[in-house]
């Protein structure tokens, strides 16, 4: 993804797994003022990633856009991240 913003994702509903559209991203935990550090994670070839901070489960889904999560939602504003 070199030369793109790495996108943040969040997991304020505390959800049991995000469906994700990118293999290489930010996981922040919660929205401010209650995220954790945020951690870069790379799945490689792998479909999924499990974050050491907060253990939201990120399924890579191919069929979605580098924006879209299932369930919608869990995409940080540019500004919030």
């Amino acid at each position: 993804m070199a030369g793109h913003e790495t996108p943040h994702f969040h997991n304020t509903d505390g959800h049991r797994s995000i469906e994700i559209g990118v293999r290489e991203f930010m996981c922040m935990g919660a929205l401010p003022p209650f995220d954790h550090p945020h951690v870069f994670l790379d799945m490689g070839d792998d479909e999924e990633r499990i974050c050491p901070y907060c253990s939201t489960l990120y399924r890579y889904n191919p069929k979605l856009k580098p924006d879209q999560t299932v369930p919608e939602g869990c995409l940080a504003q540019e500004d919030i991240a």
